[in-house]
């Protein structure tokens, strides 16, 4: 615990994960603070919603960070989204792929794979093999969450290579390669398209790698009770500690003044005054809204000019209730009958059952959702739509998704009563989403990792925080970054860091 006490007051801009996350580390560190939340709600991205009664669920797919010994462990401890009494979903694979009649499926055991994967197609047994292996050395790429990099000293750097002694060979062998081109290192068709369904094809084959190893690690399990009531636990740990959030107050601007960051300005007209700011928000509203455009950081001007090497990645979907069981979390690719959505055609789409928690059942029936993912262009479609053609689309191809579900799985049929759909564009009205996108760049061969720095040049008192400070985003980069917002300011004061202990 770190708690000198101060009068000093940080403000944050936002009350998803990294708003509370930052407003935690800031009451446990003496500060008074005040999250600013557009919404009614806290969780941003990280939330769920209602229909028919039934609960849907917007955000964890898996949480990185769930095994207690790892530093994001000890971060969602802290924040109170993990205690020793959380639940788990009992899920033992990542996905399972169907082509042609066939099924493959990525266990959470590796053996277990690779002994199905070599029986499915003999003739990849080498390529299996080694796969398997690095993903077993990818079990080894942990988030580091104690402390920001510029403060890392020489031990931590020994410490990364001794603990991370093999994953060198997974970056040198998957590292400059797109999932696309790991595929093709495959003969059989089925296994070509089980690398290629859960990240797009255009995302380096070692993000594969390491998503596939945090789940087969116990590192990236899913708590029970839904994304929503993690960000709830959140919002509580916050105002136990006497922090103040105050929804349905949208930032207009950062107040500057004489280089120094003095509070903001709402969208009401109301001046917050506070001696730190820390703005959380999509990189795409910070700079030309909140601030000048020409204050954005050459590297990631440089991204979003870009599209091609630096794409953002979103997803149109569809939920329904139904009431046949599947197994419990099973998460099924698929194969359908073409679709075109705007510039793009799809022949691949997931169905996942969210059976394995009660908070998605209901009389008998249970939550499934499924999705198409959506990129930049895909995103330019959608906008140009006027309201009623975009009220019309979303019905065309939730008719044309519900029919190719049940003809690929027809124990679907007239089974699927719908509950939702909802688009790049929904992402972007609720979160100010660039390009409707849930996390941030993706990770291409052809783009450098996008990593901001924590200050802007020219700016005292303003420390950066949120996914898109660093790819690829998500929901570890957007926790530790509230954390690390917290501990630059903590070592400009000349004041102890570590602050990781529970109140």
């Amino acid at each position: 615990m770190n708690r000198e006490m101060t009068k000093e007051k940080v403000v944050i801009i936002g009350g998803g994960v990294a708003g509370l996350t930052a407003g935690i580390y800031a009451r446990m560190a003496g500060f008074e603070a005040e999250i600013y939340e557009k919404n009614s709600i806290p969780g941003g991205e990280c939330v769920g919603w209602n229909r028919k009664g039934y609960h849907i669920d917007n955000c964890i797919h898996w949480l990185t960070g769930t095994r207690k010994d790892t530093e994001m462990y000890r971060v969602w401890e802290t924040v109170g989204a993990l205690s020793d009494d959380t639940k788990y979903a009992e899920i033992n694979a990542f996905y399972s792929a169907i082509y042609q009649g066939q099924t493959a499926t990525l266990w959470n055991d590796l053996e277990k794979t690779r002994d199905e994967l070599i029986a499915l197609s003999p003739e990849d047994e080498e390529e299996i093999r080694k796969f398997i292996l690095y993903v077993e050395y990818s079990k080894q790429c942990l988030f580091p969450a104690a402390k920001p990099m510029e403060m890392w000293g020489i031990k931590d750097y020994i410490n990364m290579g001794k603990n991370m002694k093999d994953f060198p060979k997974v970056m040198k062998e998957y590292g400059k390669i797109s999932l696309r081109e790991f595929s093709q290192r495959f003969k059989s068709p089925l296994l070509q398209r089980l690398m290629c369904d859960y990240l797009p094809p255009s995302y380096t084959a070692y993000s594969f790698l390491v998503s596939y190893a945090t789940m087969a690690d116990g590192n990236g399990k899913i708590p029970m009770g839904a994304s929503f009531q993690m960000s709830l636990r959140m919002e509580k740990r916050f105002r136990d500690l006497g922090g103040k959030i105050f929804y349905n107050r949208s930032a207009k601007k950062i107040v500057v003044e004489k280089k120094r960051a003095t509070g903001i300005l709402l969208e009401d007209g109301t001046h917050v005054s506070s001696d730190y700011v820390i703005p959380t928000v999509d990189t795409n509203v910070l700079f030309g809204r909140l601030l000048p455009a020409e204050m954005m950081p050459k590297e990631l001007k440089a991204a979003y000019d870009a599209p091609e090497k630096y794409p953002a990645t979103s997803g149109f979907q569809v939920a329904y209730a139904v009431d046949i069981e599947l197994a419990p979390g099973e998460t099924l690719f698929i194969d359908v009958e073409p679709i075109r959505i705007g510039a793009r055609t799809f022949d691949r789409m997931y169905v996942k059952s969210y059976e394995y928690d009660d908070i998605f059942n209901k009389d008998g029936k249970t939550v499934l959702q499924t999705c198409i993912t959506q990129t930049d262009e895909d995103y330019e479609f959608w906008k140009s739509l006027s309201e009623e053609e975009y009220r019309e689309a979303k019905e065309q191809f939730t008719a044309a998704m519900t029919k190719r579900i049940e003809d690929s799985l027809p124990a679907l049929r007239g089974k699927l009563e719908w509950l939702d759909t909802w688009t790049p564009l929904t992402y972007e009205r609720y979160c100010n989403a660039y390009h409707g996108s849930y996390m941030s760049f993706v990770t291409t061969p052809a783009g450098k990792s996008v990593r901001l720095k924590g200050q802007l040049k020219g700016i005292k008192n303003l420390y950066l925080a949120g996914q898109w400070t660093s790819a690829p985003g998500g929901l570890p980069v957007a926790a530790a970054s509230g954390k690390f917002a917290v501990q630059r300011i903590l070592k400009k004061q000349k004041r102890d860091i570590n602050i990781d202990t529970k109140a």
